[in-house]
């Protein structure tokens, strides 16, 4: 399961930033939202799905803020309640 293996490699990296993520997810994209913060965003499972997450650099924290179907995704929503 594609979600499975993403845990499974964001649980052991340790990213200093964006480059590093894309090291292991070339498909890695931030994306600035309302807050004026950066997300990173993750394709899952062959674009089926997506994952934002608050990648903390300094601290080698990262938070999941959000999963979605591309479709719901696509629509842009997600972006004013972060």
């Amino acid at each position: 399961m594609a979600l499975v293996r993403w845990l499974r490699i964001a649980k052991t990296a340790r990213w200093k930033h964006l480059a590093d993520v894309r090291t292991a997810f070339r498909a890695a994209d931030e994306v600035k939202v309302a807050s004026g913060r950066s997300v990173v965003v993750f394709n899952i499972g062959g674009n089926k799905y997506r994952l934002i997450a608050a990648i903390h650099y300094n601290t080698g924290k990262l938070y999941v803020l959000g999963f979605m179907s591309h479709r719901e995704y696509s629509l842009d929503r997600w972006k004013e309640s972060l």
